[in-house]
This record gives C-alpha cells, sequence and structure tokens, in this order.
C-alpha cells in the first residue's frame, strides 16, 4: 500500500512486543501517520532505520542491548533528518538530558495519555519540539551540578557510593573491594561531607543522579 507523501512515517523502537502493537493500533488509527516498522533493540533499531527511511522514531529507553539515546545516535548517523521522541517510563534528569544530547525533540512518559502522544508526533513532525528553553536551561545546570559533584569524588569514593546504593552493607565493601571496613567508613565520612550522603536511601538517590547505578 503507497503511502500518502505528507504521511509521517514512523518507525517504533520498543523492546515490550505488547506496548509496540498499542502504539502501532494507536498511530495507524490516525489519517496523517503509520507505522513503517517496529524494532526491539539498538543494533536491530538501527538497521532498520537504515531499510525503512522513517520520518519520525518513537524511542524506548530501556533496551535489551543498550539505551534508547545510544538507539538514537546511531540513527542519526545514518537518517539525521528524522526526529526522534522518547517515550518511557524513565524519569530521570540523566534520561532527559541524554535524549536532548542525541537529538530528541520530545521526552514523553509512558503514562501520558495516548492523545499526547499523538499529538507530540505531529509537532514533532512538523519540526516542533516540546522541550521548553527553560527544560533545556534547567537540564544544562543539572548535568553541569552532576559533573561538579563526580569531578569532587575519588575513583574509591564512587566505587563505594555504587555498592552502598546496591544495598552492600559496610563489611561486605570492605571484603569486595579489598580494604579494611576503618577505610570503607572513612569514605563513606567523606561522601557525607562532600555530598550530603548519611543514609542507604541519601546513597540511591544520589548514585542514581550521578548515573553510578540504574
Amino acid at each position: 500500500m503507497a503511502v500518502k507523501s505528507d504521511t509521517t512515517r514512523v518507525l517504533i523502537v520498543e523492546d515490550h512486543q505488547v506496548v509496540a502493537e498499542g502504539l502501532a493500533a494507536l498511530i495507524n488509527d490516525q489519517k496523517d501517520m503509520t507505522v513503517v516498522g517496529h524494532a526491539g533493540s539498538v543494533a536491530d533499531s538501527i538497521a532498520r532505520a537504515a531499510e525503512l527511511k522513517p520520518d519520525l522514531v518513537l524511542i524506548d529507553f530501556r533496551l535489551t542491548d543498550g539505551t534508547g539515546a545510544d538507539a538514537a545516535t546511531g540513527i542519526r548517523q545514518l537518517r539525521p533528518e528524522a526526529k526522534l521522541i522518547f517515550l518511557t517510563r524513565e524519569d530521570s534528569d540523566a534520561a532527559r538530558f541524554a535524549a536532548l544530547e542525541a537529538g530528541a525533540s520530545a521526552f514523553i512518559h509512558k503514562s501520558r495519555a495516548a492523545q499526547d502522544v499523538v499529538d507530540a508526533i505531529r509537532t514533532v513532525a512538523d519540526g516542533g519540539t516540546l522541550f521548553t528553553p527553560r527544560t533545556i536551561a534547567q537540564l544544562l545546570n543539572t548535568r553541569r551540578e552532576v559533573e561538579t559533584q563526580l569531578e569532587r569524588l575519588t575513583a574509591r569514593e564512587k566505587e563505594v557510593l555504587r555498592l552502598m546504593a546496591e544495598g552492600t552493607p559496610s563489611r561486605e565493601i570492605a571484603n569486595r573491594l579489598g580494604i579494611s571496613y576503618t577505610t570503607v567508613r572513612t569514605h563513606i565520612r567523606s561522601l557525607g561531607s562532600k555530598l550530603g550522603v548519611h543514609s542507604k536511601l541519601e546513597a540511591i538517590v544520589k548514585a542514581r543522579e550521578l548515573a553510578l547505578v540504574e
């Protein structure tokens, strides 16, 4: 079936088949857009984009062999004119910044209504963006703060923070890193003064902010 030239050709990059099929049904129901294909991994998405030449790619952030940002970067290299929308359950500034850096025009949470997704596809296909200048400025500021905090930490402190965030007890951290329990406590005190981390919960939050854990 020939696709009208004014119809937006959409490639769905989503590793959950049921979600992908639901999105395809929603998009194919619109008169001005059509799904040309589906990919479930980073590698597959790049190959499919090269083959199908979509106008717009709808990407999940978590894929089996990497992130949506990896997929977006690869797709943009082969098809720079393709527009990118991230549709994901991921809700961190780190994910938003990665999407923005990879060339995305929108970042939508999967809890949003179906109409919001359709509206976003139309806006982005027309050359628009859902990233406001204020949002971009906030993401850049957050990124700078993260980089500054990471620069203040030693490699060993980063390891200790990552293990703390994973719920590893201090004595187990000492065993894993081949250092004394006293040294681990010293690193934890240092993390407390540098980052304000004093509990496992704070460690989890901070390690996620710094992208030291998933």
